[in-house]
């Protein structure tokens, strides 16, 4: 409860922060609206030519797209700007202020600050998957609830975990914020079935960069076709990362000079 009230206090900062410059808050919303529809023209677009992409009709890629424009505003609202932040506080010695407070260094670091303007793309991909669900005329069980929430949770995980070691690079690496410009420009597959791709590259978008797991699967979960094997794979392969990245920052953390010492 101490890290949740510890939330809702980090983020209610941030609203107020963002409400400062009330315009320029009301031109980001409306910018997101605008590529969330970009994000579904295109998919749309695609079907122009074909009936299926990967095996999967327009409204079962439309609940990938939904669930791609969903992830990736909690990756905007949440991962950049903290990711942005502690290499910046790496870099000018300043990470004393997070490592000498009586909370959990990992925690701080990585959810103190936000951008509450990018929840209009987690509610809009939300709406678009409820949208897609309607035009199947499917409305999933319990299980297949179930199964979409630990999928889910598990590409949440996932995310997170690929992100912080990202940023924990920052305490022997200058330019990490590259490795952030290749997740973009690799996440930008995540808006299509991980069946499109053959061969290798299927295999490092599903092993190697688990992009499989955050919007594929989830889709299949939701969709009432996810298989036991499946999800047994995502939930290790959401412990093993969470639990490599938090052991990283621990070690990174040892070896960091701040601008006292």
């Amino acid at each position: 409860m101490r890290y949740l009230r510890l939330l809702v206090l980090f983020w209610k900062a941030s609203f107020l922060v963002e409400l400062e410059y009330r315009a320029n808050f009301v031109v980001r919303i409306l910018v997101g609206v605008f590529w969330v529809g970009v994000t579904i023209l295109s998919t749309t677009v695609f079907f122009t030519h074909t009936n299926n992409i990967g095996g999967w009709d327009f409204n079962e890629v439309l609940v990938i797209t939904g669930l791609f424009t969903l992830m990736g505003g909690i990756i905007q609202a949440l991962l950049q700007p903290n990711v942005s932040k502690i290499i910046e506080m790496v870099r000018l010695g300043t990470l004393d202020f997070v490592l000498t407070k009586p909370v959990n260094s990992l925690f701080l670091a990585s959810l103190r600050y936000s951008q509450p303007f990018s929840a209009v793309d987690v509610l809009s991909g939300s709406a678009i998957v409820v949208v897609a669900l309607s035009r199947m005329g499917y409305i999933p069980d319990g299980l297949a609830v179930l199964e979409f929430v630990v999928m889910f949770a598990m590409s949440v995980l996932i995310v997170y975990s690929i992100w912080m070691v990202m940023a924990t690079l920052s305490f022997w690496f200058v330019k990490v914020g590259n490795l952030s410009e290749l997740f973009n420009t690799v996440w930008d597959t995540a808006r299509f079935p991980v069946s499109t791709f053959n061969g290798v590259l299927r295999i490092v978008l599903t092993v190697v960069i688990p992009i499989a797991f955050i919007t594929t699967f989830p889709a299949q979960a939701v969709l009432g076709r996810m298989d036991e094997a499946t999800l047994g794979g995502a939930m290790a392969m959401g412990a093993i990362l969470f639990g490599f990245s938090v052991w990283f920052w621990r070690y990174a953390v040892r070896s960091y000079s701040s601008a006292s010492s």
